[in-house]
């Protein structure tokens, strides 16, 4: 056996794993620290809008319901999130710490893409509660239970822990004996597994299902839970009672906007048109942290029980100042 063939059969046999890997970034940007200053703003309002809704939820119990249970999994997973994601961007490019060992960057990754898939499917059970509601009121209680609730989003973090988990696997799996830069914001699943020098088909799969699994399929599933809530309300509502039941729908619709159209919008022009990586980076970065910012706001705000138990709270708070 020749030495090429040695070479060949070590390598085909034995996966090259390099200590670390460096985060690309923004290259060229003037004051791009003014960026993340920016993001770390993002940061501190989402762990205060989100805890504070998480707080109003525990501490009030007429929104111990089922639907309130939903809403406590999308503060929960928007925290945890942005928790994920953004420390870590910043102390990677604010602090100029582009090097990240392999370990860490699969776990970055995970947790990133985790927590969106379990942000993507808890919109998709917000959807199921209102099209119950509208569409079969009578059995809404009977169907919608806090059993059911929970075991629809146990569901969801068990299957996507799973996939997830599979997903870095196959990118553990490969060998990476060239360039070690990810030209990316974070350790970005298709940045990474294109430096790989091996056979990546399976990678390039399961990122495609993962695409599919936390934006087409629960995109394609609300569009088609509000398809059949639209046929109900113009079969069954008078004009009133249509405008009420809608009036209950647009936090999540709102909810759905901020979250879906920024990854539905920057895919397509990335495959209908050149995208410069530095405008990629940025809409991808506010992609994954401003839906979380938002959702609390929201959701206080468009919907009447949130608010009437802020109002109850405060109230409890200034009696017993004065008591």
């Amino acid at each position: 056996m020749s030495s090429d063939e040695k070479l060949i059969s070590l390598f085909n046999s034995t996966f090259v794993r390099p200590s670390k890997f460096y985060l690309g970034g923004f290259s060229n940007i003037p004051f791009v620290k003014y960026y993340y200053v920016f993001l770390c703003f993002v940061y501190i309002m989402t762990v205060l809008g989100n805890g504070f809704l998480l707080s109003v939820i525990y501490l009030v119990k007429t929104l111990h319901t089922p639907k309130y249970m939903i809403v406590f999994n999308l503060a929960l997973t928007d925290l945890c999130g942005s928790t994920a994601l953004i420390p870590k961007l910043l102390d990677t490019f604010l602090f100029d710490r582009r090097y990240i060992l392999y370990e860490a960057c699969l776990s970055y990754m995970f947790f990133v893409y985790f927590f969106v898939g379990m942000q993507a499917w808890t919109l998709v059970t917000m959807a199921y509660d209102r099209f119950i509601a509208i569409c079969f009121p009578l059995r809404y209680h009977s169907i919608v239970t806090k059993r059911s609730i929970f075991a629809m989003l146990l569901f969801s973090w068990m299957f996507l822990l799973g996939y997830f988990a599979a997903m870095v696997e196959f990118l553990n799996q490969l060998s990476f004996c060239g360039s070690l830069v990810i030209q990316s914001f974070f350790c970005d699943h298709a940045p990474v597994y294109l430096l790989a020098c091996n056979d990546a088909s399976y990678s390039y799969i399961t990122g495609v299902i993962a695409f599919t699994i936390f934006t087409c399929i629960p995109l394609v599933l609300i569009i088609v839970t509000y398809a059949g809530i639209s046929i109900a309300l113009s079969r069954n509502f008078s004009r009133d009672k249509r405008l009420r039941a809608l009036k209950t729908c647009t936090s999540h619709l709102l909810l759905v906007a901020v979250f879906f159209l920024p990854f539905v919008g920057s895919n397509l022009a990335a495959l209908t048109s050149y995208i410069h990586p530095n405008a990629r980076i940025i809409n991808s970065s506010l992609s994954h942290t401003i839906p979380s910012l938002l959702n609390p706001i929201i959701y206080s705000l468009k919907t009447e029980e949130v608010m009437n138990a802020i109002k109850r709270i405060l109230i409890c708070n200034m009696d017993f100042y004065q008591y």
